[in-house]
């Protein structure tokens, strides 16, 4: 069976400071918070979803904010780097903005493409990339305008444990088309048009450890329930050892380890984030699901504060 994906989902990280962590995505970056839950295997935990102005597949960039966590190490076995994509000759708002918020970034070349590249405040690394590919954002945030927002993901840069192995699974289960290589770097491209350019850096890493400012797993899209049983059966095949489906309440999930020790979700398109709250509404308030409801004033008692708002800067 030959199954492809559009490319990324959505991707989680840890982080520290739930304020700070919406400061940045939502405050800096201009990223709408789409949603406001909790981790359902740790509801004393934010899971906070940030995206385009509905949070579409592609777009969709998830944290469970640890306060007290210890500091992660970035390496091996994890996303080393989470790429945005912006429209086309954006960058040079996107340099002015950075220096605005005192954020030091550095420009590099990877397959003739100009990056941005930025730390947040918990140690995610970041990278900006301007293409014409994918819809513009629609939502104005800050002084952040759909005309330069930031569309959603441009891609991901993997730190395999065995790159070779990864760049199989890439293509021989995931479907993407190997594009070339530069330099330390093989790129690889899905069908999508967003979250669609995935590169596996090939010199070693230390081994990564999770923890705060590392990635948790990066997810890849199934267009529907349908063929989302496909793509467990398909994982199967190929020997991997593939979780049974969980209800992520915005889409469905499953979850492996491909063989260079990347967690691999491959989520469904809908239901998304629309299901329990009108598109108006989204992020300002606290969901749970209603298994988590009869408990809500005790899981808010654990939760500190987080807000979309307008930092000083752009008033």
């Amino acid at each position: 069976m030959t199954m492809h994906t559009d490319g990324i989902h959505h991707i989680t990280a840890i982080v520290g400071n739930p304020q700070e962590n919406v400061d940045f995505y939502a405050g800096i970056l201009g990223l709408r918070l789409v949603k406001k839950t909790v981790n359902f295997d740790d509801p004393g935990t934010y899971h906070l979803y940030f995206g385009d102005e509905g949070g579409k597949p592609g777009t969709i960039m998830t944290f469970f904010p640890w306060p007290d966590a210890y500091r992660g190490r970035v390496g091996s076995g994890q996303v080393g780097t989470t790429s945005f994509v912006v429209p086309e000759r954006a960058l040079p708002f996107w340099e002015e903005r950075l220096l605005q918020f005192h954020i030091e970034y550095k420009k590099t070349v990877r397959f003739n493409e100009e990056y941005l590249e930025f730390i947040d405040p918990h140690g995610l690394q970041l990278e900006i990339v301007a293409r014409s590919e994918g819809e513009n954002s629609t939502w104005p945030f800050g002084k952040v305008t759909p005309q330069y927002a930031i569309k959603g993901f441009g891609g991901a840069v993997l730190l395999s444990a065995a790159p070779h192995m990864t760049e199989k699974v890439l293509t021989e289960v995931m479907g993407l088309e190997k594009i070339g290589q530069d330099g330390d770097y093989l790129r690889f491209k899905a069908a999508g048009d967003l979250g669609n350019v995935i590169d596996i850096k090939l010199s070693p890493e230390a081994r990564g450890v999770s923890g705060v400012g590392t990635v948790h797993h990066i997810a890849w899209r199934a267009s529907s329930y349908d063929e989302h049983e496909m793509w467990q059966k398909h994982v199967k095949e190929n020997d991997f050892h593939v979780t049974e489906i969980i209800d992520r309440q915005y889409f469905n999930a499953i979850y492996f380890r491909e063989e260079g020790q990347i967690l691999f979700e491959i989520a469904t398109d809908p239901p998304g984030f629309t299901r329990d709250e009108t598109e108006e509404e989204l992020g300002k308030s606290l969901l749970l699901p209603p298994w988590l409801e009869p408990h809500r004033e005790q899981i808010q008692s654990h939760l500190l504060p987080a807000e979309a708002r307008i930092l000083e800067e752009d008033k």
